[in-house]
C-alpha cells in the first residue's frame, strides 16, 4: 500500500507561484509513475503533469512552460512548482501513483491522495 499527502495548496493572486508537495509512505516509490490531477468544480478530473521513475515528464497543453514537475526519491516525494497562475488554474490538486509508466487517464492510477485546494484570484 502507497499512502499519499499533499500539501502546499492556498489562495493566491493571479500571476503568483504555488509548490505543492506530495508524500509517500508505506513503500517507496520505486519503478512507480507520479502524477498531478486536478479537479474544478463541475468538471471531469483532469491530468496536469506525469512524471515516470526513470525521468523524463508530461504535461497538459495549458500548463506547459509555466508548471514543473519533480521527483526526490530519497524523499520519496514529488513537487509540483506552479507559476503564472491564472484563474482557470483554481482546482483541488491531486497526487496519484501506479507502477509502471506515465498516463494521462486517471484509471489506471492505483494511489490518491486527499487532494489539496488551490484558488487562484483574479
Amino acid at each position: 500500500q502507497v499512502q499519499l499527502v499533499e500539501s502546499g495548496g492556498r489562495l493566491v493572486q493571479a500571476g503568483g507561484s504555488l509548490r505543492l508537495s506530495c508524500a509517500a509512505s508505506g513503500r517507496t516509490l520505486t519503478n512507480y509513475a507520479m502524477a498531478w490531477f486536478r479537479q474544478a468544480p463541475g468538471k471531469e478530473r483532469e491530468i496536469v503533469a506525469g512524471i515516470p521513475w526513470t525521468g523524463g515528464s508530461y504535461y497538459t497543453d495549458s500548463v506547459k512552460g509555466r508548471f514543473t514537475i519533480s521527483r526526490d526519491n530519497a524523499k520519496n516525494t514529488v513537487y509540483l512548482q506552479m507559476n503564472s497562475l491564472k484563474p482557470e488554474d483554481t482546482a483541488v490538486y491531486y497526487c496519484a501513483a501506479r507502477s509502471g509508466s506515465v498516463y494521462t487517464y486517471r484509471e489506471k492510477y492505483d494511489y490518491w491522495g486527499q487532494g489539496t485546494q488551490v484558488t487562484v484570484s483574479s
